[in-house]
């Protein structure tokens, strides 16, 4: 069970950085509840070895409690009732049986410490068979004995479910962080890539007309290569942890450049021109320009495109529009427009796109911190 298998991991672990502690502990306890035992015997006669044998099972069994608690409780469950048939019931012996199926509640497996209550029982008859007490006592027992193990069972099942949730935490940390890195590289590459796809094919075309162009072109092309693997840089950068500055709102003006020389005329304002934003939001609304203007050269064919990033105090406004072909009826948001929603999201944002009559319309508004 999965549970179970989450509680064994995380108790080996435990037992790993904290074994000789433990069984430290239980081996004291163990010699404590001899020396009480033997202290405080059964009957006014003195010990015999048959008792003294008895005593040390009952007591020794709490040395088992955490690395074998289903062994050591039947150990101790037979020695007690044992002890109360053919000798005389030791004064603390039960209390000892009680530590017993308590352990085997909390640091048993789920099935194993499910045997606690049948032997409890077997225990609790044993243990007043032949006596004339009443009933009522042995259910008396049967109920604090049964309490004792729930408690040590819910203990267990709460330390589950914990150790389920903390895996639960980490298997979702991980998957956003495996997103956020794909989205970043769709950003950084497939922008790059679509930029050098336009200016290799644009080359292509002029290149026997005019060879001047063409070389101009391919520099072009070069140079956004090189971008490209800047960005690439310092993005494995951020990702180790080490300095490195993302791109942000002043970067836009080289985007905007960028993709005019791929073909694709682009203007940007910014109002207020000299707006200053956090950092982590002001790397995703570069992004989610970045993305915008991929998206139109790529998917519209745009031949233009305006951006405007407005910020009044309390939000940024980040809109993007193109005169590209606009989307097919029914559309659905590809990676692109994905990525944009998932970077909106992140940021308690909201986003909206679609047709604006004569291309493709992005509109995000993200909060100011």
């Amino acid at each position: 069970m999965i549970g179970s298998s989450v509680r064994r991991v995380s108790g080996r672990v435990a037992d790993a950085a904290g074994r000789a502690p433990a069984a430290v502990v239980d081996g004291g306890l163990a010699v404590a509840t001899f020396v009480a035992l033997v202290a405080v015997p059964g009957s006014e006669a003195a010990p015999t070895a048959g008792t003294l044998v008895l005593t040390a099972l009952i007591s020794g069994a709490l040395a088992l409690r955490r690395r074998a608690p289903l062994t050591g409780y039947l150990i101790g469950t037979a020695a007690l009732v044992a002890e109360a048939l053919w000798i005389a019931p030791g004064q603390l012996s039960p209390y000892a049986n009680l530590i017993g199926l308590y352990s085997l509640g909390q640091y048993g497996s789920r099935r194993r410490s499910l045997w606690g209550p049948f032997i409890a029982l077997a225990g609790v008859l044993g243990y007043f068979a032949g006596t004339d007490t009443p009933q009522t006592v042995p259910a008396g027992v049967m109920f604090t004995w049964l309490l004792a193990w729930a408690a040590g069972y819910g203990v267990a099942r709460r330390r589950e479910q914990q150790a389920a949730a903390r895996e639960r935490l980490r298997r979702e940390a991980v998957a956003d962080e495996r997103t956020s890195i794909a989205r970043e590289l769709h950003d950084v590459v497939g922008h790059a890539v679509t930029v050098m796809l336009v200016r290799a094919g644009a080359a292509r075309v002029v290149l026997e007309r005019d060879p001047e162009q063409a070389r101009q072109m391919l520099t072009g092309l070069e140079q956004t290569g090189r971008e490209a693997l800047d960005q690439l840089d310092l993005l494995l950068g951020a990702l180790r942890s080490t300095a490195g500055a993302q791109p942000g709102t002043d970067d836009l003006a080289r985007l905007a450049e960028r993709m005019t020389e791929a073909g694709m005329t682009v203007t940007v304002r910014l109002e207020p021109p000299d707006q200053e934003l956090p950092r982590s939001l002001d790397g995703s609304v570069y992004r989610i320009v970045q993305e915008a203007l991929t998206n139109a050269l790529r998917h519209g064919r745009a031949g233009a495109a305006d951006v405007l990033v407005r910020t009044d105090g309390t939000a940024v406004e980040v809109d993007v529009r193109d005169d590209g072909r606009g989307p097919v009826p029914g559309y659905q948001p590809g990676r692109g427009l994905l990525g944009i929603t998932e970077r909106v999201a992140v940021l308690a944002g909201t986003v909206e796109h679609g047709g604006n009559g004569t291309g493709f319309h992005v509109r995000a508004v993200l909060p100011l911190p």
